[in-house]
């Protein structure tokens, strides 16, 4: 079991109705649905995803392929967004850290030298009755808190087979002819990506220890269960960072990059601070290149699970790849004239669980005051929602259509807009609340008169009258200064 820092909140299993302090309770609606405070469930969730055209069953005219998404139109725009964030946080605001973009199939040696070959595996365990694969760590834990019988398939209770090793990397060939020699591996992470380029970043980039390469990209892991919606996948994106340190100012390193990252969820992203936690690995879970690991947790519907991983990997990854290369990639470091082979501090953080743990962050079902209607909004971050502004003409006559459309086209130029004038404008601002917009600009006959327009902020829906040419500034200014209420 981990040991769990400043949010102290225990690991649940899905279903289960945490009553602690700040965590995320859940009811079950009596339909085989856990709902939260907010009215957040997973089903609910994936369905307005579904119909708001954030993320598609992959291949869904076909029947669909299990465990592959297709981000729509908003989806696209929020994913985008959390990566455009994310890279201007680590990238942008650090003179010391550098962007790279490496290929997806590298030389198989790559992966023998990481390890993976041999280590990137996990025990499989399958059902002789009802033929479902489980990991079997993952049971095993299940079993020793009881939330399962012991040594029984969870689904229908048969009897499960050994145990076996199962690696998680998918292969393919590499030219016209399959063989061994056309052997290649499609990456399982991005980060070997970084260090087999270390040398060029060093003689090309003029970068000093302490210094980060950046990296975000696809990654492929063969899953033996993928499921909780964009969770798990078999497809997905890191956002990756090594951060290479003089050897012995790594510990330092380490916790700098924690508390920095913790930081960014809740100031970037704007996830509430009691839904994240640390969880530090113990001895047993520690990868074979790790000296130390926290990841950072979210406190997702179906427990608390992980959203970011910061590893102190020491120097194996670069000392490593020197070995099966055969050549020195050690660092001159000027200030002391001695070389050495950095360690490092690496943050690895998924990009769909990102965008996973935004949303249901952001979801809630609100009844207002004095009325039986419920209003369904996200509350997303301003940064990160996929439109920003929308534009809307009161009614379609009188110029306030052609108005309202100069309006939204200057608007665009600087922030992702959409414009309407479809329906009753209490109508047009629920659809804009559903998909996350956070400002509304209404435009009436009163614009026509003295050139102002009425903003309404989605969270309190307060309105207030701008004038047009202070619309781009205060949108600008609450998005920086936004906090959750």
């Amino acid at each position: 079991m981990r040991n769990h820092e400043y949010c102290l909140y225990p690991a649940m299993p899905s279903g289960t109705l945490l009553r602690l302090k700040g965590a995320m309770t859940t009811r079950n609606t009596g339909k085989g649905e856990n709902v939260n405070e907010h009215g957040a469930s997973m089903e609910r969730v994936v369905s307005l995803c579904k119909s708001r055209g954030f993320i598609y069953p992959s291949s869904e005219i076909y029947g669909g392929l299990s465990a592959t998404w297709d981000y729509g139109p908003l989806g696209v725009e929020i994913k985008r967004n959390i990566q455009n964030a994310w890279w201007k946080e680590m990238v942008r605001r650090h003179e010391n850290i550098v962007g790279l973009d490496a290929a997806i199939m590298m030389h198989p040696r790559t992966w023998e030298a990481s390890g993976h070959v041999d280590n990137f595996s996990d025990p499989l365990v399958d059902c002789k009755k009802c033929k479902s694969r489980f990991r079997e760590d993952t049971l095993r834990e299940m079993w020793l808190e009881g939330n399962i019988d012991n040594a029984v398939c969870p689904e229908c209770g048969g009897e499960l087979t050994e145990a076996r090793q199962f690696n998680l990397m998918f292969t393919t060939q590499l030219g016209p002819v399959e063989d061994a020699g056309s052997l290649v591996y499609l990456r399982p992470e991005t980060a070997q990506g970084i260090f087999v380029n270390f040398k060029n970043v060093v003689n090309t980039s003029r970068v000093k220890i302490p210094f980060g390469i950046a990296q975000v990209g696809k990654a492929f892991r063969n899953e033996i269960t993928t499921k909780n919606f964009i969770f798990r996948t078999c497809e997905f994106e890191q956002m990756e960072m090594q951060y290479f340190v003089r050897p012995g100012n790594e510990d330092a390193a380490f916790e700098e990059w924690k508390t920095k990252r913790m930081a960014w969820y809740v100031d970037k992203v704007g996830i509430k601070p009691e839904r994240l936690r640390f969880s530090k690995h113990g001895p047993k879970e520690l990868a074979h290149y790790a000296k130390e690991a926290f990841d950072i947790e979210y406190n997702y519907p179906f427990g608390w699970q992980e959203l970011e991983g910061i590893h102190s990997r020491t120097d194996y990854d670069l000392k490593r790849h020197g070995q099966f290369c055969g050549r020195d990639i050690s660092y001159l470091d000027a200030e002391t004239n001695t070389r050495y082979i950095p360690y490092v501090v690496e943050t690895s953080s998924g990009l769909s669980r990102s965008v996973l743990a935004a949303l249901m962050d952001a979801y809630h079902e609100e009844k207002l005051n004095g009325r039986d209607e419920l209003r369904t909004v996200l509350h997303l971050h301003p940064q990160i929602a996929p439109i920003k502004v929308a534009v809307f003409p009161l009614v379609k006559k009188d110029g306030l259509p052609e108005m309202a459309r100069r309006i939204e086209k200057k608007l665009r130029e600087d922030f992702a807009t959409f414009y309407d004038q479809g329906g009753a404008i209490g109508r047009r601002y629920r659809r804009m609340d559903e998909i996350g917009t956070p400002f509304c600009v209404t435009v009436d006959y009163e614009t026509m008169d003295n050139r102002s327009v009425t903003l309404r902020l989605r969270d309190s829906m307060e309105q207030i009258r701008v004038p047009i040419e202070g619309i781009a500034d205060l949108v600008r200014g609450k998005t920086l200064l936004y906090r959750r209420f």
